[in-house]
This record gives C-alpha cells, structure tokens and sequence, in this order.
C-alpha cells in the first residue's frame, strides 16, 4: 500500500472525493494511489489536513460556535482569539476548504458544503453562530453587475441571496446565545433599505433576538479602506452596544510598508513570491507594458467622461482600496509602484498581511492553493484583526450568557 493510499484511507476519502478535495483529475489520483508515480509532498501535506482529529472534548472552552460561509476561517479567528471552540464548518468552495483544513488541521470535523443540505440535526450544540453570508447580491459591484445582465438580486437572487434564510433556520431551531453576521456595507441601503429591514425583522421580530450593528472600516487595523457591517444577536435582553467598542483613529492606522516584502534581505525567501538573497518580488507580478497601457488608456477614457473608474496606484505610506475577489484578473484596485518600472501586483503572502491573517514580515498562514484562487479567498474573506475586535466587545456578554450552562455543567461532573 503507497503513503498516498494510506493517508486517502485514514481521511475516510474515496478516490473520485480525493480527486475533488485535491483538486486533480481522478486519472492522477490513481496513478499516486498505485505507486506509478509520487505525488508532490505538498499533496501529501494536504492529504493529511483532511484525516479527522480523535473526537475532541469542548467542556473546557469558554464557549462552543459554529462557522458558516466560512471562507477560509476570517471570522473564527476572531472568535478562536477569546477562548471559542469550533465545533462546525460550512464552506461550499473546493478551494476554500484546502486552505481552510490547511490552516485549522486539528478540528476534529469535517468541512460541510452546501448550507442548503446541512440539517439542523446535523449540526451540534453551539453557543455562538457566525456567518459571512454571501454578500454579492447585496454589494454595489454585484448589484451593478446583475443589473446590467438583468439579472434579479437580494432576496429575489435565488442563487445567493435567500442563504440567509439558512442562516436564520439554523438559528430558529438551535437558538444559540449570541451570533454575529458579516456582509458588506451596502447591504443597508440595497433595495431602498427594504433587504436589511427584512434581516432585521426576521432576527428581532421572528427570532426574538436583540440585535445592534455597526459598520467599521479595516483601516484602524490593516493599510486598507474596507468598509463591512456586522450585526450582532443576543437571546436575552442585554446592553451590549456597538456604541462603546473603542476603535483606533483610522488616521494613526498601519500603512502598505507594514505589509510589503521589504525587498532587503531581511525577509526570507517564499516559495514563488519572492526569490535570491534579497527576497524581492517575482518578475511575475509585475505588470507586462501592454497591460500597465491598456490600464492607463482605460483611465484616460473614463476621466474625460467625467467617471471615476481607473487603477488604483500606491506607494508604501498609503492606505490600499478594498481588496476584492476579482484582483486575480489585473489588480488593478491595489498597484504598489515600482522605480523605473510598470507596477505589480500584491503578492498572495501581501494579500494575506494586507487581510490580517498573519502579522507583518511573517509567513505562517499557509497557502496551499494557486494565486488566482488565492487572490479570490482573501478579496472575499474577513479582516481578521476587525473580526478579533468584535469579539472582544461581545467576549463578556458571550461569556455571561453562557455561564449559567457551563456552572451547570460543572455540579453534574461534581
């Protein structure tokens, strides 16, 4: 028996689901599982993460949550942060789920697909929920788009935007204590604000929680302008308030020289992000010249007829724009300049400092997938430093709700 059909059995994967978790045809996946070939140790890397954890016991976390729309973990590191134990996954995308089971190996689940067919009895006991549900049918770029193509959005966008409708039967038939959802700031003007008076309603109205939101903009943490509503639910009456969580002047934030390759040696080399003793950048994220010319003509063109669209030129003492899921085509909403050359591109290992998953000149959240897939999961994901400060402000009225369970708990042991 190969390592590979070892491991494929240990992660309880037959070979069609191998093919799909690993993202090769099924014809590869033979050939490693027979011995003709080796596969790279990075598959074998990647095989591993999938083999479940012995069955964990969770008496002993501050609380239990479950992660839906999870991306690739931006809003459970948050909560990881303040003592929370994991305890469900649901993440719909292949890609998603390989840097996600990458980065939180031990979980002692597996990751679910599709909220649609994920059953309430399915799902275990959990004190907080969390959610990042899609927000393309509610954003002003996902709007805009289906109206031109005349296509319907919001809730009328059976494709997307009834999910929340899962959000919220989950929610009915397990009635955690807490829960925190995640989307983009449009979502309260979307439809002339009748889409989030719906939310609204169905979360107080239909499911009796006492519900607050604010928007925040990443800039307080991270060299970015990303603006995104939370909205947060408690099942009894509290004071929580997102009036009182004190959040640093934006001003004062971090700028892309935190988050750069410095280009001087004193970081190591990356993989194909950066390369020699110098660790700079790959040629290939620099722009060709046809490209950088096409970009400059395009903003030309828009300028003269009084638009605002155009590339996004930064230098090191600058906040970024928002970083979105298509930055994989030109990157043109985030260029870093370049002496006596086109600009270039972040780097995946920049995207993920530029998104808070690691801290600056670190390289320790693994990425195991390629860069156009890569540029899509963080220009999708949740600040993780924004995240980790909502649940600070939420940590004691959580923990207060949840108390009385875990005393409990606690005399039945006695």
């Amino acid at each position: 028996m190969t390592e590979f059909s070892t491991l494929r059995l240990q992660a309880g994967l037959t070979i069609p689901e191998a093919a799909t978790r690993l993202g090769y045809n099924e014809r590869e996946i033979y050939r490693w599982e027979n011995g003709e070939v080796p596969p790279r140790s990075t598959v074998l890397d990647l095989l591993r993460t999938f083999i479940p954890a012995p069955e964990e016991d969770h008496s002993d976390a501050a609380f239990t949550f479950i992660d839906l729309f999870a991306g690739i973990g931006g809003l459970r590191r948050g909560f990881d942060a303040i003592g929370g134990k994991c305890v469900l996954t649901c993440e719909w995308d292949k890609y998603s789920q390989q840097t996600y089971q990458a980065n939180f190996p031990h979980d002692g689940h597996k990751i679910h697909g599709d909220i649609r067919t994920l059953k309430s009895e399915n799902i275990p006991a959990h004190d907080v929920l969390l959610a990042g549900f899609p927000c393309q049918p509610f954003s002003i770029a996902g709007v805009s788009k289906k109206n031109a193509l005349n296509r319907p959005h919001g809730f009328a966008c059976e494709a997307q935007g009834t999910l929340f409708f899962d959000v919220a039967r989950i929610i009915k038939d397990h009635q955690p204590k807490a829960f925190l959802l995640e989307n983009v700031k449009n979502l309260v003007n979307h439809d002339k604000g009748v889409t989030f008076r719906v939310i609204y309603d169905v979360l107080t109205k239909e499911l009796g929680y006492f519900v607050d939101k604010r928007v925040l903009d990443a800039k307080s943490w991270v060299p970015q302008h990303r603006e995104r509503i939370f909205i947060a639910g408690f099942k009894e009456e509290t004071d929580f308030t997102f009036d009182t969580m004190n959040v640093r002047d934006a001003l004062s934030g971090p700028k892309l020289s935190d988050i750069l390759h410095p280009e001087n040696g004193s970081e190591k080399p990356d993989k194909h992000f950066t390369a020699g003793r110098q660790a700079r950048v790959s040629e290939k994220y620099t722009l060709s010249d046809h490209l950088w010319q096409y970009l400059q003509n395009y903003a030309e063109k828009h300028r003269e007829q009084g638009n605002g669209f155009g590339f996004g030129l930064f230098g090191p003492n600058d906040v970024a724009r928002t970083l979105s899921a298509r930055y994989y085509k030109d990157g043109s909403e985030i260029l870093i300049k370049q002496v006596g050359q086109a600009p270039r591109r972040l780097t995946p290992r920049e995207c993920a400092r530029l998104m808070g998953f690691e801290k600056p000149k670190k390289a320790d959240f693994k990425i195991v997938v390629s860069d156009t897939q890569a540029y899509k999961q963080f220009g999708n994901a949740v600040v993780v430093p924004v995240a980790e400060a909502v649940a600070r402000h939420m940590e004691t009225h959580i923990l207060s709700a949840v108390q009385p369970k875990k005393t409990s708990k606690a005399r039945k042991r006695a």
